[in-house]
């Protein structure tokens, strides 16, 4: 492992790292002078919209992908009414023509700086599918209609910007930039990327939701400071040509060789090599040999880490070495905890590219602040109301919280807005609801979602903070839930019933993401929620049912759905409703074999899941999965060219094979089956016997595979009519579901 101290002495002069700690809250800055305006009805999109508001010209002007919607889910819209809150005359221009270079002149050049984001999604995942095959619609466009971006928005964007203002300094954020701020593999061009920076001309790059760096940034640039010059801000990442002289470089370029062991931090340490403590421990014994107990934890020394920063393998290096590549995914993934990462350096050609270490996360009353701002919670006039898919989806949902702690390689949630939970308070949320159910047009009473990334980690952090700040883990949820976690959704729970109680709101539905391994540590929670937000059915993604590919995703087993489940019928039945579990899985991860999908289609046919859309893993930039589905490595543990291989389907036939299996009830489905099950020596599925997965001959479009009899699944439906009976008073009815509310009323 090559872990060792280099202090480089050169010429550059001195410079401030950005401190651990926020400077400045988001709501103390002095207002820029432009706040004599009044509040704009909607951003303008329009030279005609700037008059009408009595301006003469843009402070900022954001270039976005997504159709403007002023809601607090769209980006754009957030970002704006901060600066607009700020003192700052922002306009969006959304969705422009990437080949008329005069619609990013439509507002004129901005007094300070272009703002470029793709949107709310990753350019390329937005119009390509899994397969990588064009999508039909575009969600975040007026009518659905596909085509409204071109690829890699951001870089185009950015370039345009550039072509009509090239004195005008311009920042790169949004998800697509976030999630390519460093050499990446890219799964559409399969061979790995320059960091965005090098290819979208943009003066710096904000990673995450990036509030407190865009506030930072403009307000340096609106007292004159040159865009150049802005290297201390958390959550950025820009160009250097060399390591400042005060600044201690961790070389981290190789692997399998023997090194000085970082006395801070070793970036290799992770939590399948040792408990979540035990680095703590061991360094503690290291400093002070003579303590007897040492300390649980022990955070390390903050004015070390403000002045140390790691050097990744160069992007040439990372290019063509995949197992460079899976060492750098990994020490980039342990350096996201903004209590204790350091900054990043990589070298790309002849300069480097520097990552600061990630923003602090925004306090409760930030938070507040953020979503308080006056959205009008509509799109923009200009679409004439033509529907914007995206949109109908959340108009009358409460985002409640951001990140996620829960680490699953394949999503992006923890690279881009982190692991740690940063909450909305509870009356912050109750006045977006009663806005929501007085502004927006269309309510009937029903908010159709409460909840963020996950929608149970409300309120839910570590026990102490000083071993919040500590931890390196990836996951506090895996292998399981960690000892210092508090698990008590107490708060989540009382939002619900306050919820609930205001006047208007008929029903709180519960559509977020349910960490159901969480859910199960406060049964009373999941009481509240089958008992009063479930809309007849709960979508939880297991995601598999082998432990192969589950450690793979850093997932739980599927003994903890099993546990969830009994949870869920129970209360389902005492509260004498018909609700279902809908579970999620995922073909073709990294780490899978066709014996794992074999095993998984068996579990679906014996419970009776017959899938009618499949999700097959998507590699996206950055996340770890990607690394493994790049590299054939496992970078959740050591990394060198000898470690641990990861199978991973990769070619268009094992892939359609992997859906095929989770389809096995699909007609079409059956001559691939057939052969593989033969090819495999399984031919003892095939059959029509309540075992076998396929029919002995292919059937015809209308087949229905028959169930396999279940005897503990017949229980519970007995167990379920008893407690119906006894919850009602009245017979269930002939499928065993609870009487309604009409056929009570009669009787």
């Amino acid at each position: 492992m090559a872990i060792c101290f280099l202090v480089i002495a050169m010429s550059s002069p001195a410079v401030s790292l950005p401190s651990n700690l926020p400077r400045q809250r988001l709501y103390d800055y002095p207002k820029y002078w432009a706040e004599c305006y009044d509040k704009a009805p909607f951003l303008p999109t329009t030279r005609a919209e700037m008059d009408a508001l009595g301006w003469d010209s843009c402070d900022v002007v954001i270039v976005t992908g997504d159709a403007y919607v002023d809601h607090p889910s769209f980006g754009m819209a957030i970002i704006g009414r901060l600066l607009e809150d700020q003192g700052f005359r922002v306009g969006i221009i959304a969705q422009p023509d990437w080949n008329r270079p005069q619609d990013f002149l439509s507002l004129g050049v901005p007094n300070l700086c272009f703002g470029v984001a793709a949107g709310n999604m990753d350019s390329m995942i937005n119009r390509y599918t899994a397969d990588r095959k064009p999508r039909s619609d575009d969600a975040y466009t007026p009518g659905g209609q596909a085509g409204a971006r071109p690829d890699r928005c951001s870089i185009i964007y950015t370039q345009q910007c550039r072509a009509v203002a090239p004195n005008t300094p311009i920042i790169l954020g949004g998800i697509e930039a976030s999630l390519r701020r460093i050499a990446h593999y890219d799964y559409w061009q399969d061979k790995v990327r320059r960091s965005i920076l090098a290819d979208a001309p943009a003066d710096i790059l904000l990673y995450g939701n990036a509030e407190r760096a865009v506030v930072e940034v403009v307000q340096r640039l609106a007292r004159g400071d040159e865009i150049e010059a802005i290297t201390d801000v958390r959550g950025t990442a820009f160009w250097r040509q060399d390591t400042p002289a005060d600044v201690l470089e961790i070389d981290s370029t190789r692997i399998d060789r023997p090194g000085r062991i970082d006395r801070i931090v070793n970036p290799y340490v992770n939590t399948q090599e040792m408990d979540d403590c035990e680095l703590e421990r061991r360094n503690q014994q290291q400093l002070d040999p003579s303590a007897e107990k040492p300390l649980r934890f022990m955070p390390h020394p903050q004015r070390d880490r403000d002045r140390t920063v790691i050097r990744l393998p160069a992007f040439e290096k990372v290019r063509n070495d995949k197992a460079l590549y899976a060492h750098a995914n990994r020490v980039l993934h342990l350096e996201t905890n903004p209590g204790n990462a350091r900054a990043l350096v990589q070298r790309h050609g002849h300069r480097d590219l520097w990552l600061n270490a990630p923003a602090q996360p925004l306090s409760t009353e930030e938070m507040d602040y953020v979503f308080g701002q006056p959205f009008a919670r509509v799109p923009h006039p200009r679409y004439k109301g033509e529907r914007i898919p995206a949109y109908e989806m959340i108009r009358f949902s409460v985002n409640i919280m951001r990140g996620c702690f829960g680490g699953c390689t394949f999503c992006s949630i923890t690279e881009h807005e982190g692991r740690i939970i940063q909450n909305r308070s509870q009356a912050s949320i109750l006045n977006e609801v009663q806005e929501i159910r007085d502004k927006v047009p269309g309510f009937t009473g029903v908010i159709s979602d409460l909840g963020g990334p996950t929608a149970n980690m409300y309120r839910i952090a570590c026990k102490d903070p000083k071993i919040e700040a500590a931890c390196r883990k990836p996951s506090c949820v895996y292998p399981g839930i960690c000892e210092n976690l508090n698990t008590d959704h107490s708060a989540l729970t009382q939002l619900y019933r306050e919820t609930r109680k205001l006047p208007g709101v008929k029903k709180v539905l519960i559509a977020s993401g349910l960490r159901y391994d969480l859910a199960v540590k406060d049964p009373e929670y999941v009481k509240e929620l089958v008992t009063h937000h479930v809309g007849g059915y709960l979508k939880i993604a297991p995601e598999h049912t082998e432990n192969a590919p589950l450690s793979k995703m850093m997932k739980p087993g599927i003994g903890t759905y099993d546990e969830f489940k009994a949870l869920f019928e129970k209360f389902t039945a005492e509260a004498g409703k018909e609700q279902y579990l809908i579970p999620y899985f995922i073909a073709a991860h990294p780490g899978t074999t066709d014996e794992d999908m074999l095993n998984l289609a068996l579990w679906l046919k014996k419970y009776g899941f017959r899938a009618d859309q499949v999700q097959a893993f998507y590699p996206s930039p950055m996340a770890t999965a990607t690394a493994m589905y790049h590299t054939e490595k496992n970078p959740l543990r050591k990394v060198g060219y000898k470690s641990e291989a990861v199978s991973t389907p990769k070619s268009a036939e094992q892939r359609k094979l992997h859906k095929a299996f989770l389809r096995y009830h699909d007609p079409a489905n059956w001559d691939l089956l057939h052969a593989t099950l033969l090819r495999m020596g399984r031919g003892d599925l095939i059959g029509d016997k309540a075992h076998c997965l396929i029919p002995a001959s292919k059937p015809d479009s209308n087949y229905q595979a028959p169930r396999r009899k279940n005897s503990a699944q017949a229980e519970r439906k007995r167990r379920g009519k008893k407690l119906l009976t006894q919850h009602t008073g009245l017979p269930p009815r002939n499928d065993g579901s609870a009487p309604n509310k009409r056929r009570k009323k009669r009787r």
